[in-house]
């Protein structure tokens, strides 16, 4: 699998947050976890943590709180 581009993970990330709001928060680690738990991204350990931080900055911003 080749790299992937920002376009297609923040789409990923906004559908996850649509679909799943309740589930993650504002802490990369918990998200990290949650989507372990989903069993989402578990062939690339990179791909998830991309995800992982940019949830968590999508959250942290519609909080209106910034890292």
């Amino acid at each position: 699998m080749g790299k992937q581009s920002t376009k297609v993970l923040r789409r990923k990330v906004l559908k996850l947050i649509e679909r799943l709001p309740d589930r993650f928060s504002n802490k990369f680690d918990e998200n990290k976890k949650v989507l372990k738990e989903l069993g989402l991204f578990d062939y690339s350990k990179k791909e998830r943590n991309i995800i992982a931080g940019m949830i968590t900055r999508e959250i942290s911003k519609r909080a209106g709180t910034q890292l």
